[in-house]
Parts: structure tokens; C-alpha cells; sequence
């Protein structure tokens, strides 16, 4: 039987934001409505709503959807397809000055997140955020929840290249934190992280149950799955033992 290795010590852990510490759903639903109201793409506004994603009956987004698991430039893609460059690249950042300025408002944490994080730092683990959200909007976020500073590494999609699925947001955090791939748990509610983990050969793909994704579609993913972020503290202790 070959020999078993067992893994690098987590060092740092990047963690998912919509889904897997705030409600993505209550969060965001108001802010797609205020938007597809505001901005006006061509076509029927509730189905421009539902093909992003949200269930009009239950204002809930679908896992693995465009609002759920996408960027701005797939929503940006799929309500105005014939948008050129330009044009696009206009509406990508009237789309995230929306939600830089209503998400923000509107968010619903799951969890204390000054608690998660003091406990992730009594640890002694390097944090960071990585989302498919834009970075202007993700720092906003965490000056409204009163962490600024507190988190070292923010990424939003637009802080790479090429956003989740693909493993850039992962070797940005590696690199800025003088870490291994191996040494990272990736932590989410979406498939989306989960692959992207794969695909930057990171040490752990955490799944949680808060957000779109369920045991079903995390399960092919995922090293773990966990009910939500709240228990990932309680997981690395059992790793050291």
C-alpha cells in the first residue's frame, strides 16, 4: 500500500464572502432588484432577474448562478451581450459602484466576524477575503463591519486576472503572504471556491452549508464540509490533534 503523507500545516485562510460570511441572499437581492431598476438592460426586468439567478418567489439565488457564483463581467455579459468592450467595461463599473454602495448597507453577517477573525489570529493564521464581488465593494464591506486592517489580504475579482473558478485569487494571497498553496485552506459556500482551490493546488477545500451550494454540489469539491464558518475554528483544532 503506497504511503499516506499527510499534509502542510494550515498557515492561512482565505476565506469566501457572500454565502460564507454574510447572507448572500438577504444581502444581495435588494441591491440585483435596485439594479436591473437602474441600469435598464434590454429585456423584461424579471427575466433578465431570474436568468441572473433569483428565484422572484423566494429571493433566493440559485446556486451556481451568475449573481451567486459569477463577477460583475458575467452579469455585465449576460444582460447586455451585445455590449462592446467599452460599453462593457462602463457598465462593469456602474454595476459595482451600485454595490459598493448598497451591499455595504444591506449586508447580513452570519456570524461575529470580529470574533472569527480574532480567533483565526490567536492561531496564529494569516486571513484573507477572496470574492467574484469587486474590490471597492468588498473594502467597503469591511469598513462597515469595523475590520479594516484587521484582514491582511483583500481580493476582489477585479483584483486578478481571471476570477473564480481559476486559481489566481489563491496565488495572490500565497504571494503576498509568503505562503505554499498547500498551506491554504480555502474556505466557501459555492462551487466556485471549491474549484478554485483545486485549481491552485490548495492544502484544503472547506465547503459550508450557509450560502447557494449544497452537501450535493459541494461534495465533489470539497475536502470538508462544515454546517458554516462558525465550526471552522473548532476544525483546524482538531487537525493539530
Amino acid at each position: 500500500m503506497a504511503e499516506v503523507k499527510p499534509r502542510p500545516r494550515v498557515r492561512g485562510v482565505l476565506l469566501d464572502k457572500d454565502g460564507t460570511l454574510i447572507d448572500c441572499d438577504v444581502t444581495w437581492a435588494p441591491v440585483i432588484r435596485h439594479a436591473v431598476v437602474e441600469l435598464g438592460p434590454p429585456g423584461n426586468a424579471d427575466e433578465l432577474l431570474m436568468a441572473a439567478g433569483l428565484d422572484l418567489d423566494t429571493g433566493k439565488f440559485r446556486a451556481g448562478s451568475v449573481w451567486a457564483a459569477g463577477s460583475t463581467r458575467d452579469l455585465v455579459a449576460l444582460w447586455w451581450p451585445a455590449a462592446s468592450e467599452d460599453e462593457a467595461r462602463a457598465l462593469r463599473d456602474k454595476v459595482d459602484a451600485i454595490c459598493a454602495f448598497m451591499g455595504p448597507e444591506t449586508s447580513a453577517p452570519l456570524l461575529d466576524l470580529d470574533a472569527l477573525i480574532r480567533d483565526l489570529k490567536r492561531r496564529g493564521l494569516i486571513t484573507g477575503i477572496a470574492t467574484n464581488d469587486s474590490i471597492a465593494s468588498l473594502t467597503a464591506f469591511i469598513d462597515r463591519q469595523g475590520l479594516t486592517g484587521r484582514i491582511e489580504h483583500l481580493i476582489g475579482y477585479d483584483s486578478v486576472a481571471r476570477a473564480k473558478p481559476d486559481a489566481d485569487m489563491v496565488h495572490a494571497f500565497c504571494d503576498a503572504a509568503g505562503l505554499m498553496p498547500s498551506e491554504v485552506a480555502v474556505v466557501g459556500d459555492n462551487t466556485h471556491d471549491l474549484e478554485m482551490a483545486r485549481a491552485a493546488g490548495a492544502g484544503w477545500a472547506v465547503g459550508v452549508l450557509t450560502g447557494n451550494g449544497g452537501r450535493e454540489h459541494l461534495e465533489p469539491y470539497a475536502d470538508v464540509i462544515l454546517d458554516g464558518v462558525a465550526d471552522l475554528t473548532d476544525w483546524l483544532d482538531s487537525l493539530r490533534t
